[in-house]
């Protein structure tokens, strides 16, 4: 179905919201007029009480840069490497799922705007369009993200489609053991299935550029199991939903962590680490790389903001794997905080998501080219001419 005349209103809409955002949380509020409300309040939801969402933004005000002036910084490089990958920011971009749900073209339009930007894109899993599709519409560097499956034919499965389409590096989440207690999904109707009240429904048609954009694209799945189940699209999403949610093995340990890093042989991330204990660990079975992460707070609410435990994970296994820092950032100052406290790059999800809600690709553009500016400009206040200047002396923790 093609509807050329809701293109054009939806592409001059778009291009008149983003010209009026300057920050990200610009863009979250771009996203909550365009998106209808279950479908933002799954984005931007978190566990519970949404305690450990909330430290994870505010506990980057506990942090204070200490500038040093006076210093030649007429031109300023915020290129570094990750694992062995030149990009041009160190910002990164990680898996979320069902993409689809915040705008039709999903984890193709992230991953094509993190390419322009030469940045990494992680797929997820849960992603709406598969490895093949994504590594297809995507030119630059991309990993995949997994979990142990209690059916080990499917994880080898990915790793050889993940080596066939050219990925870079695998990225297992270890921090879900059960899915969290979404309260907001509760709430909104975003359930399996989904239970919309009479409001949310009327919420749908009071948002039509994203409800007849979602109607008149293909039917939305689960693209990377859908041939695991039988009519894996359409009215049996909720099927394959419950197939994936079938397989997360609360039996996994270390040992199946380490099978999965020797059956990749390539560089390997390991995801949701939160303590010294388990960042020693991933160091034990090979992990290239951690990624300090709460699951966006989506998890276990009341664990600690991800910035607050980075500088004691450092101090542990900093020479030994390289550190990304995934949650809470919204601001250039953000990343180079988490640069000063140890970090080798960070991690960003709802950021660009809420790019995605506003205006699809070019709302990810927005996204990722704000937060450069901000990096750019902030390192030359800083006094800072290239990432690897940005060290412990530019940050203290408020007394």
């Amino acid at each position: 179905m093609s509807w050329p005349w809701l293109e054009k209103i939806d592409s001059a809409f778009v291009k008149w919201q983003l010209k009026r955002c300057h920050n990200i949380n610009d863009l979250r509020r771009a996203a909550r007029i365009r998106m209808p409300s279950p479908m933002f309040h799954y984005m931007d939801g978190a566990a519970e009480d949404e305690v450990t969402l909330k430290r994870s933004c505010s506990s980057f005000d506990d942090y204070e840069l200490l500038p040093r002036y006076l210093k030649d910084v007429s031109e300023i490089d915020p290129s570094t490497t990750i694992l062995g990958q030149p990009v041009d920011i160190p910002v990164l971009c990680s898996p979320t799922g069902m993409s689809r749900l915040f705008h039709h073209d999903g984890e193709l339009a992230v991953s094509k705007a993190a390419a322009r930007a030469n940045t990494i894109y992680t797929l997820s899993t849960m992603g709406t369009y598969s490895v093949e599709d994504v590594a297809q519409a995507c030119s630059g560097p991309k990993w995949f993200q997994i979990y142990v499956f209690k059916d080990r034919t499917l994880v080898t499965e990915f790793i050889e489609r993940c080596k066939s389409a050219d990925y870079h590096a695998m990225c297992l989440t270890v921090d879900i053991t059960a899915i969290g207690n979404r309260e907001r999904d509760l709430r909104t109707g975003m359930t399996i299935p989904p239970k919309f009240s009479l409001a949310g429904w009327f919420d749908f048609a009071l948002h039509p550029l994203w409800s007849l954009s979602y109607l008149a694209n293909p039917p939305f799945s689960l693209a990377n199991v859908e041939h695991r189940v039988a009519g894996g699209s359409g009215d049996a999403v909720m099927t394959l939903v419950d197939y994936i949610s079938g397989q997360f093995d609360r039996s996994v340990t270390w040992d199946d962590a380490k099978n999965m890093v020797e059956e990749w042989g390539a560089p390997f991330v390991v995801k949701g680490i939160m303590t010294v204990h388990d960042a020693q660990k991933a160091v034990e079975i090979g992990a290239s790389a951690i990624m300090v992460s709460t699951h966006g707070g989506r998890q276990l609410d009341h664990t600690p903001a991800p910035v607050d435990v980075l500088p004691e994970i450092v101090a542990a296994v900093g020479d030994k794997v390289e550190v990304i820092l995934d949650g809470g950032i919204r601001r250039g100052t953000d990343v180079l905080k988490a640069l000063a406290l140890g970090a080798n790059a960070v991690s960003i999800g709802r950021s660009y998501l809420f790019g995605l809600g506003a205006g699809g690709e070019a709302g990810v553009d927005r996204a990722l080219a704000l937060l450069k500016e901000e990096i750019v400009r902030d390192m030359a206040i800083l006094g800072c001419r290239t990432i690897d200047e940005i060290s412990a002396d530019y940050v203290r923790r408020r007394p």
